[in-house]
């Protein structure tokens, strides 16, 4: 990843706002820019934009939204920060956490309203793993590449143009300034193309061996649960500009990965009244506590399994959500009568197994600090083997309350902005500050302010010169 000098350049076209990325964060940028009056052109280095967020539940945090009002939900950004202070042990970079908060609600409201993507609360899913209020947002589909598809059709509503198979290898600088970029063809053919403003909304680093080892070294040999063409680019390229890098150990996890069909199991389970439990059939952990901080704890466990055990009302609870569908079409859910068949169906050592579920009932509060209070586990039983995995990275380029880069001297970048993977999120440091739907949330929210700020940019650099 190199920086070329602008005085190089022979530009063959040129463009007001390029955004390179076309995941959730880069779409969500290119509706913003387009709405502020920008032409716009999101470059993506797949086939089809897809990556990390297809992958995930599609289940999103936002504070302050028309369907949380409809509900009334007594929440809003103060709220909301103070969530993310208390789940980061006070890491989180407090401007980010802030505008996140307040502009997460009036983005979703936007992307209903406007563009007709229709993210709705989940009443499904309570306050827990850190929230303190019911914020959970998804689409109809209940899935990353339902919203995906949404968030691609209102695009093509909007003649934005996404160039696919474009892999950005290199910006052209005017020392602190952005003058364009250099993406490669699989061909190997290279187009440069002249642009006002960037915004770099590309993945974060989680297929990158050589950047886990360094930055995130406990995960380094885990399984990797994520769009493998997360390979940091855009957050080297950052740094080779002078971007600022934050918070390069904070990961999201996952101790919810299905075995061997590698499927996301919904949270739902544990929220329900689900546990989890290793091959001696004793719980290891409060489950809802650390959502990311779960994989680790689980892959502590022997053989790096868990089984999650839930009842008939709990499995009745979750047969509309899609990955479960998906999983019992492979096989992957084990049921039995009693806890005996159960365990026997398992492997799960028996004794065990009986006496911690006997232990699972409404008004107890376990070593732990979990509090139960769902009714009691009852047969008919069923159980999901899963591993702990690393879903998704979460630290990347600082950036201000405009999105803009940062270096490091503090000084930001005037028309380069960053989102999505490529940016510094909300988690803090380590894998145990993430909260459910705030990987998503980043990527909107951050995607909705850099659009704007990256055409107001664009405005302003057109404007100064000369005719």
């Amino acid at each position: 990843m190199t920086l070329l000098s602008a005085a190089e350049a022979a530009f063959p076209m040129s463009v007001p706002v390029i955004i390179a990325g076309g995941g959730a964060c880069g779409l969500v940028a290119a509706l913003a820019a387009h709405d502020a009056g920008c032409e716009v052109v999101v470059i993506e280095r797949d086939p089809l934009p897809r990556g990390s967020t297809s992958m995930s539940l599609g289940a999103l945090c936002a504070v302050g939204t028309a369907d949380q009002a409809r509900h009334g939900i007594d929440d809003n950004a103060d709220i909301f920060f103070a969530d993310v202070m208390a789940q980061t042990k006070g890491t989180a970079d407090p401007v980010v956490a802030r505008v996140i908060g307040a502009a997460s609600g009036p983005a979703i409201n936007w992307l209903r309203e406007r563009h007709d993507v229709p993210l709705t609360l989940d009443t499904d899913w309570p306050p827990s793993f850190g929230h303190s209020r019911m914020r959970m947002h998804v689409t109809p589909g209940r899935s990353g590449a339902d919203l995906m598809d949404r968030l691609l059709a209102a695009c093509d509503r909007a003649e934005i143009p996404v160039i696919v198979n474009a892999c950005l290898s290199n910006l052209f600088v005017d020392r602190h300034r952005v003058a364009g970029v250099r993406y490669a063809r699989p061909d190997g053919s290279l187009e440069d193309i002249r642009c006002d403003a960037l915004i770099v909304a590309t993945c974060g680093f989680g297929g990158n061996h050589a950047m886990l080892s360094r930055h995130i070294p406990e995960m380094a040999q885990a399984r990797y649960f994520g769009w493998e063409g997360n390979q940091g680019d855009g957050i080297q390229l950052g740094a080779a500009m002078g971007g600022a890098l934050a918070d390069m150990d904070a990961y999201q996890g996952l101790g919810l990965l299905a075995e061997p069909a590698g499927i996301d199991l919904n949270p739902r389970f544990l929220i329900e009244g689900g546990i989890q439990v290793n091959r001696d059939g004793l719980r290891f952990s409060n489950e809802l506590d650390d959502l990311s901080g779960q994989g680790a704890r689980v892959m502590a466990q022997p053989e790096s399994k868990a089984w999650v055990i839930f009842d008939e009302r709990i499995h009745r609870s979750c047969l509309d959500l899609p990955q479960y569908m998906q999983l019992r079409s492979v096989g992957g859910v084990q049921s039995a009568d009693n806890a005996t068949a159960l365990a026997q169906r398992t492997g799960v050592n028996e004794r065990g197994l009986t006496s911690t579920l006997k232990t699972i009932h409404p008004g107890v509060t376990d070593q732990w600090g979990r509090a139960f209070t769902r009714p009691a586990l009852a047969p008919p039983f069923h159980a999901v083997l899963v591993s702990g995995a690393l879903f998704h990275t979460q630290g990347g380029l600082v950036i201000d309350a405009a999105a803009h880069v940062v270096d490091g001297a503090g000084q930001r970048f005037p028309n380069l902005f960053a989102g999505g993977g490529a940016a510094r999120g909300i988690s803090g440091r380590g894998p145990s500050g993430y909260l459910p739907g705030s990987g998503l949330c980043s990527a909107v929210t951050l995607g909705y302010i850099a659009g704007q700020s990256a055409a107001a940019a664009a405005g302003e650099m057109r404007s100064a010169t000369p005719a």
